[in-house]
């Protein structure tokens, strides 16, 4: 039912309307608490991984609070190339860009224990995949059907798989914890817990934007039984700065054939999501399908997001699926009330003492929110491998592309004798997966007979009704 205090039925499906400010301000606030958490944890997660995150007493922790700084100025930044846009790059459309989750199993590898110096290859990697994703834009409609669900689902389900042990380790206390008594200890998951439960009693027992917002509320209340248990340490906050402008090349930029090759080919995969989160725009709030334009210019503001970001030191930008289903959820198609959400993460990027707050937050809180969170991604992935055909022949690749692609993944170890190069990409197990996955439905005939998985699944064929087809059902 339209919301006629906001606009008529005809308004709200515009996305050149402009909501009455009193009520387009608090809507934009929405898209910023509907995606804030997930915004900035993958520089949290990348920072811990090189050395100098949570735990470490690295001299270079403040690090760490610029590259959250750059993560919300750039968000922004890249938002407004959306939903204002510059020439032919953006979609126009209320699409609320944000750090990606996809690029954090690819760039883990490569500065895992390197410290603040191994960035800079992430900084390059960065702005070549962005370029590279912005190139894309050129004949996005015509690489698609290299990329259908059975591809991309289980791509997304494999980062859900990967980043799921992160959040493990976050709630029992971080890495440099492993080892030592404190490590998975009764406080420590108390406080992981608190945000968990806080977190599915908000999703399922309420409604609108305290559902939409239940991570971030459940990280807010984790937070605040942390302070009250002595667990929370302010003093970055007090020495942080009140008003910082971003750092051209602040941490440097390295070319690596390695860093390159690994972001280019999770730029197809990020293409493809967009192009399905504009879709859903258009069709949850204006009832129609997305032009060709709009989603050329899309790919574009998604490449020279992620470029520019790179130059700053700041991780590869993507549209945000959350903000997709909350505007559906709402019912309000303006690109202007996304446009004041930007405003606002530009804001907050420029206000280190923020970026201060968060890195406070102890670990063990931000685990209980990452588990949900990558879960939420994992089990994403499952939602759209439910679109695919169960035949035989989609059981085959599958299977050969999880084994594969999991396996390199838990056991880096058994490609010690490859190129370091090759080795990055295959033992991130995305790239080898998606791969595998892509050649294998490219090249594989379409039929394949009923009996042919039989003797290599143990009994466990997958004989439910599904989507498989009749004939096929035996």
């Amino acid at each position: 039912m339209a919301n006629t205090s906001i606009g008529t039925p005809e308004q709200l499906r515009d996305p050149n309307y402009t909501p009455p400010l009193a009520k387009a301000v608090p809507l934009g606030i929405q898209h910023v608490l509907a995606m804030f958490v997930s915004n900035v944890t993958p520089a949290i997660i990348i920072c811990g991984a090189a050395g100098f995150g949570f735990g470490s007493n690295s001299p270079d922790f403040p690090q760490m609070i610029y590259m959250i700084q750059m993560s919300m100025f750039f968000a922004g930044v890249a938002t407004l190339i959306q939903t204002i846009g510059l020439g032919p790059a953006g979609a126009r459309l209320p699409i609320v860009q944000g750090t990606s989750f996809a690029f954090i199993p690819i760039m883990i590898p490569l500065v895992a224990g390197k410290g603040v110096d191994a960035i800079a290859v992430l900084m390059g990697g960065v702005i070549v995949g962005g370029l590279f994703h912005a190139f894309l834009g050129l004949f996005i409609g015509r690489i698609r059907f290299a990329l259908p669900p059975l591809v991309t689902g289980l791509v997304v389900t494999m980062i859900g798989l990967a980043l799921v042990k992160v959040g493990i380790q976050y709630a029992a206390g971080g890495v440099p914890a492993i080892g030592k008594p404190e490590y998975g200890s009764l406080i420590n998951w108390t406080m992981a817990l608190v945000v968990i439960f806080v977190t599915l009693g908000l999703k399922f027992y309420t409604r609108g934007m305290l559902s939409v917002s239940a991570v971030l509320i459940g990280l807010i209340v984790g937070y605040i039984f942390a302070f009250v248990i002595g667990e929370v340490n302010l003093g970055n906050v007090g020495r942080a700065a009140p008003f910082a402008l971003p750092n051209p090349f602040h941490f440097g930029v390295e070319f690596s054939v390695a860093a390159i090759i690994g972001f280019c080919l999770m730029s197809f995969v990020s293409a493809v999501e967009t192009v399905g989160d504009v879709s859903g725009i258009t069709k949850g709030g204006a009832g129609r399908e997305a032009t060709d334009t709009e989603i050329q210019g899309a790919t574009y503001a998604d490449g020279i997001g992620t470029a520019v970001s790179g130059l700053f030191g700041a991780l590869p930008n993507t549209s945000f699926s959350q903000n997709v289903g909350l505007i559906a959820m709402t019912g309000v198609m303006s690109r202007h009330v996304v446009t004041i959400g930007a405003i606002f993460l530009i804001l907050a990027g420029l206000i280190p003492k923020i970026g201060a707050i968060i890195s406070s937050i102890p670990i063990e809180v931000l685990g209980g929110g990452v588990i949900v969170m990558f879960g939420m991604v994992a089990s994403a992935g499952i939602s759209m491998l439910s679109d695919v055909d169960w035949n035989r022949r989609n059981m085959v690749i599958f299977a050969i592309s999880l084994s594969l692609g999991l396996g390199l993944q838990l056991e880096p170890g058994a490609l010690q004798h490859l190129p370091a190069t090759i080795k990055v990409l295959a033992t991130s197990g995305i790239l080898p997966a998606a791969l595998i996955a892509i050649v294998l439905n490219l090249v594989l005939p379409e039929e394949l007979s009923n009996e042919s998985t039989e003797e290599v699944s143990g009994g466990l064929s997958g004989h439910g009704q599904g989507s498989l087809p009749n004939s096929d059902n035996g």
